[in-house]
Formats: C-alpha cells, structure tokens, sequence
C-alpha cells in the first residue's frame, strides 16, 4: 500500500534535455556541427495537500548561452530572461480554488510582472473540461502573459497524473477510464487497449 508523504512532490515534468534519462529510441545525431544559444526550462511539480486538495506548482524559464541585448538591459549568461512560477489549488474533481502566479525574471520589468493577479480568473474552471480553450480565449494577446498562459496548458495532464499515482492505470472499476480514446495508442480499437484494456477493447476480434 502507498503511504503518503506530506509535501513531497509526485509528479515532475522537465522539458529540458539534459535531464532526461538515456532511452532505447534517442533522438538522431544533429546533421550538422551546432552551439546551443537557447535553454526553455519548463517544471511541474504535483503536491497531495493535507486537506485533501493538490497543488500543482509550474515554472518556466528562459537561458541564453550569450549575453542577451534587450531594450531593458544585458542578461548576463546564466541570468533568466524568463523565470515565471504559477500555484494552480484544485479538488479532487478537478476544479481550481486557488492560483497565485510570479514573475520573478522578465524582459520588462514593471510591465510584464504586473499580470500575476489576472490569473485568478481561473478559480472555478474545471482543469479537465475545455480547459484549454478556455484558458486560451481568457488570455488571449494583450489579456495576459504568453509565456504564462502557455505554461498553464500543461497542467491538465499533470494534475492526471499526480492523482494517478494513487491507483493502477487500468484499474476496473466500471467507468471507462479516463485515458482511453485521448491518444492515438488508447484508441479503444488498437492492440494497446486489446491488452492492457480488454474490457473496453472496441476493435475486431481478437485472433
């Protein structure tokens, strides 16, 4: 049985690659000789709360490999041209409580860290219904913060897989689950779901 441990994160997504691990399937040697000039961090880290809530605490962040010119100023190379931090709170049906959202590093600064509060338009929204869409009308060009707005599309997600960490992916209690048909390889007709789901398996026949 899994025990909880308070505050300790059970999701973690990094879209960096020198923190992924070695895989069976790399990706190709580069076609050309290159130099990294850009590195996007983006993390999301899934908390169960005492009170039975889950925080899910996102961040993106921006590196350049050279000094970077902007209109504000030099970044000097290790200092972010981005590093922008949301809190979403939800229940256990999904549905957000809470948002707090920080810029701590912005190319403009006194402009693009004013935006954080607009983000608690969100509390009531519902992370895994047309949230999205939603998110994406809500913020729109001059409405928010791309860089945040983007970030929160990968929440929906991650919020699935911090609670699925508490029950098998294939668990049958009577309700098609949740990740079927959302993805070309759970299309309920593929072998994928004849082995792992044969209950809501909808193609031919097994042979």
């Amino acid at each position: 049985m899994l025990q909880l441990v308070p505050y300790t994160p059970f999701f973690t997504l990094f879209c960096l690659i020198d923190f992924l691990r070695p895989t069976d399937m790399p990706l190709s040697e580069p076609a050309s000789p290159r130099t990294r000039a850009h590195t996007r961090r983006v993390e999301i880290q899934g908390f169960m709360r005492d009170d039975g809530l889950l925080d899910l605490d996102a961040r993106i962040t921006d590196l350049k490999d050279v000094d970077y010119p902007i209109a504000s100023g030099v970044r000097r190379v290790g200092d972010p041209v981005h590093d922008l931090l949301v809190r979403v709170t939800i229940d256990p049906g999904f549905f957000i409580v809470d948002v707090e959202a920080v810029s701590d590093w912005v190319p403009y600064p006194g402009g693009c860290d004013t935006i954080g509060p607009a983000y608690r338009q969100l509390i009531g929204l519902n992370l895994v219904r047309g949230f999205r869409r939603t998110v994406g009308e809500m913020f729109a060009d001059v409405r928010g913060c791309s860089h945040l707005t983007e970030l929160l599309l990968s929440l929906p997600t991650a919020a699935i897989q911090t609670f699925a960490t508490f029950r098998r992916d294939n668990e049958d209690d009577g309700e098609k689950p949740f990740q079927l048909d959302r993805c070309h390889a759970l299309e309920t007709t593929s072998e994928t779901v004849m082995r792992y789901y044969p209950r809501w398996y909808r193609g031919p026949a097994a042979k």
